[in-house]
């Protein structure tokens, strides 16, 4: 038995990890024709002004604009009060505001709330699903993703894969980025999940399906949506169904610690759920305490609760 740090020499569960060079857009833009589909890429945005306009011109210049490979670009404006609205609109995108899809059922903020206001607003039979603060976007990003889901029948849902940068400092280092995936997501799945351990970045914000698929799966309202997917898919289908996309490099801002502990709370609270089965316990909450110093640099503990709640899936809200 091998210790810490030691080669296992064994191969880890799930596809092999594949590139996004394998696929190219015109190839996929004419299996899509002749199946009839249709491809919407969606971003969850809330602030991301300085950002989002050059995700979505990008996009709409590569692959709307000169292959006809993606119908539509959608952004969903989580209430952002910086004016990402104006500029992704003016950048060629289609935007809705979060709050007015399925107004009836209301809305909270989080991203995975926004991912299932934007699966109710999109046009596509497939969607890909991109973060709006991506900083070296290009058509990599969706055609990596889409390639395997036109490819193989057996493929359910494709995840990014990638180098992070770590950007704290004036001279960013090649890697080191995803703190909470290293030290909570990862070591989490292997321990309660150990079918997923294979997979490299469980958080990544970047994935496509099918809206057959999406449309049945319940969405985690906060930052857990996307180990909440994997391991639901997971369940269904068997780890073969999901097919991991190297993109190369991604570059982002990065959060402070203390919101990443609190992006680790909701995370665990997630994993802890779907562990008993059924996503129980959900909605639950839990409340962290973190150190902080005041103005005359007295240290205190603030009190945060972290709530996990998740939307029901998709299909059995809307009408038939």
């Amino acid at each position: 038995m091998s210790s810490s740090g030691e080669s296992a020499h064994v191969a880890p569960p799930g596809r092999p990890i594949t590139s996004h060079a394998r696929f190219d857009a015109e190839r996929l833009r004419a299996q899509l024709r002749a199946n009839g589909e249709h491809v919407s890429v969606v971003l969850p945005a809330r602030n991301e002004a300085a950002t989002v306009g050059e995700v979505v011109s990008t996009l709409r210049a590569t692959l709307v604009d000169r292959v006809g490979l993606v119908d539509e670009v959608l952004v969903v404006d989580g209430g952002s009060e910086d004016g990402t609205a104006e500029v992704a609109r003016a950048s060629g995108a289609r935007v809705v505001r979060q709050d007015e899809v399925l107004p009836h059922l209301g809305s909270s903020p989080g991203k995975g709330e926004a991912m299932w206001k934007g699966l109710a607003a999109a046009r596509g039979e497939l969607l890909v699903y991109l973060d709006a603060d991506i900083v070296d976007i290009g058509p990599r990003f969706v055609t990596g993703l889409l390639g395997p889901l036109l490819d193989d029948p057996g493929v359910q849902l494709t995840k990014a894969v990638y180098d992070r940068p770590l950007a704290l400092t004036d001279q960013p280092q090649g890697s080191g980025g995803g703190r909470v995936t290293e030290l909570l997501a990862r070591p989490a799945l292997a321990l309660w999940f150990p079918e997923l351990a294979g997979i490299a970045q469980p958080l990544s914000g970047e994935i496509a399906a099918r809206r057959s698929l999406l449309e049945t799966l319940p969405f985690v309202r906060g930052y857990g949506i996307e180990v909440a997917m994997l391991i639901d898919v997971a369940a269904r289908y068997g780890v073969d169904a999901i097919e991991q996309v190297d993109l190369g490099r991604r570059t982002h801002d990065h959060q402070s610690l203390p919101a990443l502990g609190r992006m680790a709370a909701e995370l665990l609270q997630v994993l802890a759920a779907r562990r008993e089965g059924a996503a129980a316990g959900l909605p639950s909450e839990l409340l962290l305490w973190q150190p902080v110093r005041d103005g005359t640099g007295r240290l205190d503990l603030e009190p945060h609760v972290v709530t996990a709640s998740q939307r029901p899936p998709l299909h059995s809200v809307m009408p038939s």
